[in-house]
């Protein structure tokens, strides 16, 4: 008598109610967004936090390229705790100065996700870097991503604790980082990782719909929101695209959860 899919128990290791879980969860987050062409050289940054108050963040190591990422490599570090940069393998200071403002300041973004993929950065290049609601994808977004206009530098401590201030809304899911990248945040890394995939998605759909000089098919703003809305409510999308990343990446032997 064949076991019930239901009755099945899940893997712990595959279980992102634990730390081995998220771990692997966010390893393969590192890994699929590097298959993707999101990343940069060794640049950009990955963040979760273990616990409510943030004490507890796991973030890449520095210089480590995010094809080679494996859970185990992934850094424990205490956001609320500036010593963190003294450590010998303390974390890169724009990803201690960007994640742990976010961290600190903002609860709900448990998930922290920085990188400069080709549409979102050129986007973000636009004098005018908003997104309307032209698609499906694009509606995700509707009244819930921002624009950083004050683009000051690099992404040290100062620049960390203005960019989080921008993210204060609980509404808003993304920003477009003015002349600087893409900034995505969740309460998991499967509702982050799924929505920093779809903004790439509808920044290229955009672009390209950009370059054909034709008037844009705009949804009204109700259509929109309520597009938005059902994206929010869809039943565990995101948490089967992330399965289906994993899987993918246990069938070619990949070892993200090493």
């Amino acid at each position: 008598m064949s076991v019930a899919a239901t009755d099945a128990p899940t893997p712990p290791e595959t279980a992102a109610d634990t730390v081995a879980g998220m771990r692997a969860d966010l390893a393969a987050a590192f890994r699929w967004a590097a298959r993707l062409n999101l990343h940069e050289a060794v640049a950009n940054h990955f963040s979760l936090a273990l616990d409510p108050a943030a004490r507890r963040v796991l973030i890449n190591p520095r210089g480590r390229h995010f094809a080679r990422m494996r859970a185990a490599d992934l850094l424990e570090i205490d956001a609320t705790d500036p010593a963190t940069m003294d450590r010998p393998d303390a974390p890169d200071p724009t990803a201690w100065g960007l994640h742990g403002a976010i961290h600190r300041r903002l609860p709900h973004a448990r998930c922290v996700m920085h990188l400069h993929p080709p549409f979102a950065t050129v986007l973000a290049s636009l004098a005018d870097s908003r997104m309307p609601a032209i698609d499906q994808n694009s509606a995700m977004f509707h009244d819930r991503h921002v624009i950083d206009d004050g683009y000051g530098g690099m992404a040290f401590e100062a620049e960390g604790e203005r960019c989080a201030g921008l993210l204060s809304d609980p509404k808003t899911v993304a920003m477009v980082m003015g002349n600087h990248g893409l900034l995505v945040i969740g309460r998991t890394v499967a509702e982050t990782f799924n929505r920093l995939y779809y903004f790439e998605r509808a920044a290229e759909t955009y672009l390209r719909a950009l370059q054909t000089g034709r008037p844009l098919r705009v949804l009204p703003d109700a259509v929109a929101e309520k597009t938005a809305q059902e994206w929010e409510d869809y039943p565990a999308f995101a948490e089967d695209h992330l399965r289906e990343i994993k899987a993918l990446l246990r069938e070619e032997g990949a070892d993200f959860d090493a």
